[in-house]
Order: C-alpha cells, then structure tokens, then sequence
C-alpha cells in the first residue's frame, strides 16, 4: 500500500491521466492560433489559410492566423516554441524550418525537431525559377552563366533554400535573402533606368525562386514575369533538364505545434487535417497551385523533417551557403 506521505502524488498522478482524454475530447473550446512565420502573399501564407478555413469549419472554432515574418522564419517559429502546450498555438512549417539551422545562428532559440511536435504534413510543391523578360536570359543555362559571369558581385534572390546544386557546380552565387520571395516577385517588372557600377546586379536582381504555390500565381500568371523552370517536371522543363543536372528540390508545408502538446490532441488534429485534404475544394485549390497533397503519420512526418535536416546541412556546408 503507498505511504499516507505519497497519497496525495499518486491521486494528481491519476487525476492528470483521468483529465487528459476528457480535455482531448472537448477541444477546442476557443479560437486556435496558426502561426506564419513569413509575410502574406508566399507558400506558407497560401497554404496556412487554406487549411486554417478549412479547419475552422471542421473543428467549430476560429483557426486564426497569425502571420510573424522576420529572421527567414525565425521569428515566428521561436513564438511558436515558447507558446502554451496545449493545442491553441500551431505553427506551419516548411523547408526553411530544416535549413534555418544552418543559415542562421539560433542560439539555443529552439530546436527543428525537439521543440515542437509533429501533426501533419499539408503538401509539396516544386520550386519555381520566375524571371522577368528584361533579364537577357533565355533557360536555366543562360542564367547560370550570367550569374557565373557575374561572379560575386550578383545579388541573387532567394526563398527556402533549394541550393541542392550548389556543391555540384562552380557558380559563384552571392546570396542576399529577400525578406520574402513575395515581394521579389511583386517587384517592378521592368528595368530601373540607373546608374550602376555593377551592370550584371540589377538584372540578376530581378529573378526570384519560389514556391509554386506563391510565384504561379503572382508571377507567371499575372504576365510580370514568366516561369523559367521548376525542381520538378510539370508544365515547364525540371531545372535539371534545363541546364543544371542532378538538381532537385521540393519545398513541402505541414503543421506542427510545440513540444509537449498532450498526444490525445495531436492525433486529433492529425485526423482533422488528414479530413480536410480529402475536401474537393481544398485538393481542386492546391491543384490549381501547383502543389501536391502529402500524407503521412505524426512520426513519420517527424522522422522526414530529421532526415531533411541532415540532408540540407551536408548541402549547406559543403556549398559554403550563407544568409546575409
């Protein structure tokens, strides 16, 4: 028989497991938050507010977005990693979740993996080189040897990453990160008349990689710019048909909430995301987004963004990639 001194913690013990299925149960009795840890108008954004609708109809309680850009992602996913264990804070990630890591300096912030749990993932979406037609480049090839050219003194814009060649080629890329490939690509379309003493910037700067749930729909089909190529075959060649072989890069989008959220809940909204992929609407809109639905359990959905952790730094290192 327990002690009369432990009486007390085993009866909090078994009233915590008593109350943990009865509040898995009741979820969510208020509005949850879904944090973006980029501005509005990219991938993330895209796709957070679809699921967000999507989920508010299901779950009977507002899913609220809360869009915290800064630092590449940085920001936000720190807020996310700080926030109540209990389900009313998500985050929506994406490959820039693995690959911030080894562009920026998180000191001991948070943890990719360890500080959050994993739920579902949403979709994957190729990525997409727009360019804008005053650029004088005509494929993939072109540009990489304009940029070659170039050499250092390109500023070259990008979003998520997806510099999987870079240890494979000798281009010499200077990597200034727009704050967002949504503005890149909302930018101007055609050449500023300027003064430069860097004649090859200001063309190099008018081209943006990004996902093609953002950059179709801002860039190619508004006729500012027009879709190069993609990391994966579609309607236009693959990167790696176009000029630079072997390259591949998928940008993906799911949802996790932070570290410690009760299980009982996590499977709950692994089930109501799982409920709103199989919704017509929601597949006919990342369809027309270029984007394909991903399924995969919470463990799983763990394991993959380790595995692309490791993977993106080996890239990271041995390209000399860095965020500036």
């Amino acid at each position: 028989m327990p002690r009369p001194a432990l009486l007390p913690r085993v009866a909090a013990a078994f009233a915590i497991l008593l109350m943990t299925p009865v509040a898995a149960q009741d979820y969510p009795t208020k509005p949850i938050r879904m944090i973006i840890p980029f501005p509005p108008g990219g991938g993330s954004d895209v796709t957070g507010r679809v699921v967000a609708t999507a989920l508010s109809e299901r779950l009977g309680r507002q899913v609220i977005v809360d869009n915290r850009a800064g630092a590449g992602g940085v920001i936000g996913t720190e807020l996310a990693a700080n926030a109540s264990k209990d389900g009313y804070t998500l985050l929506m990630v994406s490959l820039a979740h693995v690959l911030n890591p080894w562009l920026h300096d998180l000191k001991g912030r948070y943890h990719p993996i360890k500080s959050f749990a994993p739920i579902a993932p949403i979709a994957a979406s190729p990525v997409v080189l727009v360019v804008n037609p005053a650029v004088p480049v005509k494929s993939v090839a072109d540009l990489v040897a304009l940029a070659e050219e170039a050499a250092r003194q390109a500023a070259v814009r990008v979003c998520g990453g997806g510099q999987r060649d870079a240890s494979r080629r000798r281009t010499v890329q200077v990597h200034r990160q727009d704050r967002h490939a949504a503005r890149a690509v909302s930018k101007a379309p055609g050449p500023r008349p300027r003064c430069d003493r860097r004649p090859h910037e200001s063309s190099l700067r008018r081209f943006a990689r990004d996902c093609a749930a953002g950059a179709l729909g801002q860039a190619a089909r508004a006729g500012r710019r027009f879709a190069q190529a993609q990391s994966c075959p579609a309607d236009v060649p693959s990167i790696a048909e176009a000029g630079v072989p072997g390259y591949e890069t998928v940008n993906w989008f799911g949802i996790v909430a932070p570290a410690g959220t009760p299980a009982a809940i996590v499977e709950r909204l692994h089930r109501e995301v799982t409920a709103v992929q199989n919704l017509p609407e929601v597949q006919k809109q990342f369809v027309a987004d270029g984007a394909t639905l991903v399924r995969m359990s919470p463990a799983r959905f763990g394991d993959y963004m380790a595995a692309d952790m490791n993977k993106w730094e080996r890239v990271v290192k041995e390209g000399g990639i860095k965020a500036q």
